[in-house]
């Protein structure tokens, strides 16, 4: 695997565990200063559903972790494989659903790590 792919897949799972720790533990005090068109009332209604899905983002940064530990490289690339796959369908989804910036946030850094992943 390139240097180049490892370095993306690694930055790709520290932001998912900043996302973790955002939703997970900031989002009442830090939620309504990136989120401001969310009405800041709403934000401790829904602090169990958003630490859920920071949770989920916890386990994306974790398999992407996962993937380059592990010596055997064709598992490692498959897990990686995987990781980044799930992490693109997530952005994508979230791009139509939410917000159009999750998608450059997101997925498109995840489909650049899996473009660099099938061409090394």
């Amino acid at each position: 695997m390139s240097v180049l792919a490892t370095v993306l897949i690694l930055l790709i799972a520290a932001l998912h565990l900043y996302i973790l720790w955002f939703e997970m533990f900031a989002w009442e005090s830090r939620g309504p200063k990136v989120f401001r068109s969310f009405p800041r009332d709403l934000f401790a209604p829904t602090k169990a559903m958003a630490a859920n899905q920071g949770l989920y983002n916890g386990f994306l940064a974790a398999g992407l972790i996962w993937s380059r530990l592990i010596s055997d490289l064709a598992w490692s690339h498959n897990i990686a494989l995987f990781f980044l796959l799930c992490v693109a369908v997530a952005g994508i989804f979230g791009a139509a659903t939410a917000s159009k910036k999750i998608f450059q946030v997101q997925a498109l850094p995840a489909l650049i790590a899996i473009a660099l992943l099938l061409i090394s």
